[in-house]
C-alpha cells in the first residue's frame, strides 16, 4: 500500500491514508455547519475557557486532572514538543497546539487539520474549515502571554508564515519549520484519529508550560540574589566584564546586545539625567522598523517626539549600508537631534564614511555618530557623572540590575522581551558567580 499522501485539486485536497482510506477537504466559503461550530468555539473561549483550563492546573492537584488516562507514549510525544522550545525556536508550534487541543475539547465535530475559513471571496477557505489565525489573536495568544507561559509575539502564533500555506495540517504538510514539528504533527494525527483525549492533553501541555514558569522565577530569583551578592564587591571594571562576556558567550548576542544597551540608558533615566526625556519601551521586533516608528534599538522620547537614538550593530563594524538606511528614516522623525549606531568591535573605515555622515548631519540637523561599544558605555556614564547624579560605580551597578531583571522578565513596561529568556539568565548567573569566586 503506498504511504501517506495528499492530491490537491482545483477546489479540494485528498488526504489518502496507506490503509486507502481517503480524506476529502472541499475548498470554498464555510458551510453553515462550520459557521455553527466556529460560533461554539468563539463564545466558549470569549468566555474565559482557556483562562480556566490554566486555574485549574494551578489549583488542582495533578491526580485530579486525568494525566492518569495518558498513554507513555502520549505523554513523551506532549514533553517533547514543550521541551523544543528553546531561546528562538518552537513556541508558535506549542501554541497551536494548545489552540488545537481547545478547539477540539470544545468541538469535537471541527478537524483540527483545517485552519482557515471564511467567505471565498476574502481569500482562501476551506467549507468546514475555521479561522484559526482570528481565534489565535483574540483567545489564545493574549491568554498564554497574561500568564507568562509563552512569550510570543503579540501579533499572535501565525506570524510565523509556515502555519498558514493553503495545505491541511497532516504529516506530509511541506512547509518548513523549526522545533517541534514531529511532535506537533504526531498530535494532529492523534487528536484526529481519538487516540489522544484533548482536554487532558490540553491541561498536561499547560501544567508543563506553568511549571517551566515557575522554574523561570525561581531561577531568575536566585540570579539576582547572585547579582546582589557580586555588586556589594565588584568594581564598575568587572561589572562591565560580566555584562559583555554575558552577551558574547550567549547565542544570540546581537539581541543581548541591543537589550544590554537599553538596559544602561534604563539606568542612565533612573538617575534623572535625560533632561526630561524618557527611555521609549524596547522594540519586540528583532531591527529598527519604519512600519513601527522606530529609528534605533535604543531610543530616548521627550514630548511625543524621538530626540536621540541609538543602534546596536552587533558582528558588523563597517556600516555604509546602514547609513543610507538611516537617511531614509529621519525625513519623519525631524526632532531627532543625536542618532548613531554602536558596534561591537572597533568601527571600521570611518574617514571613507565622514563625507556621506556631514551630509545627512547638514541635511537633516544631527549630529551622526559611529562608536564602540566600549565607548558608549563611558558616554553614558559620563552623562550621569557631568551632571552629578551620581557615581560610576552607582550607574553600572543599576546597569547590571536593569540587565538581570530585563533578563528575568521583571521590566516588561520597559522591556517586552518576547524570547524564551531561561538559558540567557542560566548563563548570567554562572558568569555572575565565577566573577565573585575570583574576585
Amino acid at each position: 500500500m503506498a504511504d501517506v499522501h495528499l492530491r490537491v485539486y482545483v477546489d479540494k485536497s485528498e488526504l489518502v491514508y496507506s490503509d486507502g482510506r481517503i480524506e476529502i477537504f472541499l475548498e470554498g466559503a464555510s458551510s453553515a455547519e462550520a459557521r455553527q461550530r466556529y460560533r461554539t468555539i468563539e463564545k466558549a473561549l470569549s468566555d474565559g475557557y482557556l483562562n480556566r483550563q490554566i486555574e485549574v492546573c494551578k489549583t488542582q492537584e495533578a491526580s485530579t486532572l486525568g494525566f492518569a488516562s495518558l498513554s507513555e507514549d502520549d505523554v513523551v510525544v506532549l514533553d517533547n514538543l514543550v521541551g523544543s522550545i528553546t531561546s528562538e525556536v518552537g513556541r508558535a508550534l506549542v501554541a497551536l497546539t494548545v489552540m488545537q487541543l481547545c478547539i477540539k475539547s470544545i468541538e469535537p465535530s471541527q478537524s483540527i487539520r483545517l485552519h482557515k475559513g471564511g467567505e471565498r471571496s476574502s481569500g482562501f477557505s476551506w467549507r468546514e474549515g475555521i479561522s484559526m489565525r482570528t481565534l489565535d489573536s483574540n483567545y489564545i495568544t493574549p491568554v498564554l502571554r497574561a500568564h507568562n507561559l509563552l512569550l510570543l509575539n503579540s501579533y499572535g502564533l501565525f506570524m510565523t508564515r509556515t502555519l498558514a500555506e493553503n495545505y491541511p495540517y497532516s504529516r506530509v504538510y511541506k512547509a518548513q519549520m523549526r522545533g517541534g514539528r514531529n511532535q506537533w504533527l504526531e498530535i494532529v494525527e492523534r487528536i484526529e484519529n481519538g487516540s489522544l483525549p484533548p482536554e487532558v492533553s490540553l491541561r498536561y501541555m499547560l501544567s508543563q508550560l506553568i511549571n517551566r514558569a515557575e522554574q523561570f522565577r525561581l531561577l531568575s530569583e536566585s540570579m539576582l540574589q547572585n547579582a546582589d551578592v557580586f555588586l556589594a564587591k565588584a568594581d564598575v571594571t568587572a561589572i562591565i566584564q560580566v555584562i559583555v562576556e554575558h552577551i558574547h558567550q550567549s547565542d544570540y548576542a546581537a539581541r543581548l546586545m541591543e537589550i544590554a544597551m537599553h538596559s544602561l540608558m534604563q539606568a542612565v533615566w533612573e538617575l534623572d539625567t535625560l533632561a526630561g526625556g524618557e527611555v521609549v519601551p524596547l522594540s519586540q521586533m528583532r531591527s529598527a522598523n519604519k512600519k513601527h516608528g522606530n529609528i534605533a534599538d535604543v531610543e530616548i522620547r521627550r514630548d511625543g517626539q524621538i530626540v536621540e537614538a541609538w543602534d546596536a550593530k552587533y558582528g558588523k563594524s563597517y556600516l555604509r549600508d546602514e547609513i543610507e538606511e538611516l537617511a531614509d528614516k529621519l525625513p519623519t522623525h525631524l526632532d531627532v537631534g543625536l542618532v548613531g549606531f554602536v558596534t561591537s568591535g572597533n568601527p571600521e573605515r570611518l574617514p571613507e564614511l565622514a563625507p556621506r555622515m556631514q551630509e545627512i548631519e547638514l541635511l537633516f540637523g544631527i549630529t551622526l555618530r559611529i562608536v564602540s561599544l566600549a565607548d558608549w558605555v563611558q558616554m553614558q556614564f559620563n552623562r550621569v557623572t557631568s551632571e552629578g547624579m551620581g557615581s560610576v560605580q552607582e550607574v553600572a551597578g543599576r546597569w547590571l540590575v536593569a540587565y538581570g531583571e530585563s533578563l528575568a522578565q521583571r521590566r516588561r513596561p520597559l522591556a517586552p522581551i518576547d524570547e524564551p529568556c531561561q538559558r540567557w539568565v542560566e548563563t548570567l548567573q554562572e558568569i555572575i558567580i565565577d566573577h565573585a569566586n575570583s574576585g
